[in-house]
């Protein structure tokens, strides 16, 4: 093993093992065996080897996420996804409270990555029309409830008891997010008027918009009707339908 690969390994366990989570150099050096000089080489400072520790813990947690093959249910695969985030924190709380630090100033590649997975899935999902929102919005509502919910079971255990709130989160996250079963089909009766339809149509739409072009469409116009897709599927139900004022039909 490297001196650099030790100085990590050392510092990650020190991390998982210390009451707060915080290590200092001078111990990781200690236990690592190494002079500051070394660590100070590879990692530049604390801050630098703390941040290397987070890669590493993104790493530890992607590869939960890159391992497993689409199923044929995004929204199954979605529930599953939530649910290893938050095994994921509970395993690893120290680690992940330092993964989602603002000490950590710029967002490691590998949480980008993770991003994509779960906006990737959300795309399925409005290629079906199960989706109320674009994907990008609600992908953005998801990770949101997600790592909330999660920094609340690690970091207030005392408080936050119940074995069933990540699941009851992510069940009236996904309440808003995504339309009743496919297998049901929805009428205007149901929902009380048109318009809650439109957002769930028009993420459909730009969903497979984006995943296939028209040719029949110019670049710039195919950007001008994603930007209105969007629009469309981001516009809260209220505001779709005649009481919000932005009706389709005729004005009498």
């Amino acid at each position: 093993m490297s001196t650099k690969a030790r100085i990590l390994e050392v510092a990650a366990a020190l991390v998982a093992e210390s009451p707060d989570g915080d290590v200092s150099t001078r111990a990781v050096c200690e236990a690592a065996g190494v002079g500051a000089p070394a660590l100070y080489r590879h990692f530049g400072d604390k801050e630098g080897l703390l941040s290397a520790v987070v890669d590493h813990g993104w790493e530890q947690y992607l590869a939960t996420k890159r391992d497993r093959r689409p199923g044929t249910d995004p929204l199954q695969d979605l529930r599953d996804g939530w649910d290893t985030h938050t095994e994921f924190a509970l395993r690893n709380p120290n680690l992940y409270r330092l993964m989602n630090s603002p000490v950590m100033r710029t967002p490691p590649a590998a949480a980008v990555e993770s991003h994509e997975i779960l906006t990737s899935d959300l795309r399925r999902a409005a290629e079906q029309g199960r989706l109320r929102l674009a994907p990008e919005l609600a992908a953005q509502m998801i990770m949101s409830a997600n790592v909330g919910v999660a920094l609340m079971l690690v970091s207030r255990p005392a408080s936050f008891t119940d074995a069933s709130l990540s699941r009851r989160v992510r069940d009236a996250v996904h309440a808003v997010v995504f339309t009743p079963d496919a297998a049901e089909p929805r009428t205007p009766a149901a929902d009380g008027a048109e318009g809650p339809q439109v957002p769930a149509t028009a993420a459909r739409l730009g969903a497979l918009l984006c995943q296939s072009p028209s040719p029949a469409l110019t670049p710039a116009e195919t950007g001008l009707l994603g930007e209105w897709l969007d629009r469309l599927s981001n516009t809260p139900p209220d505001d779709t339908g005649p009481a919000g004022g932005r009706s389709g039909g005729r004005r009498s």
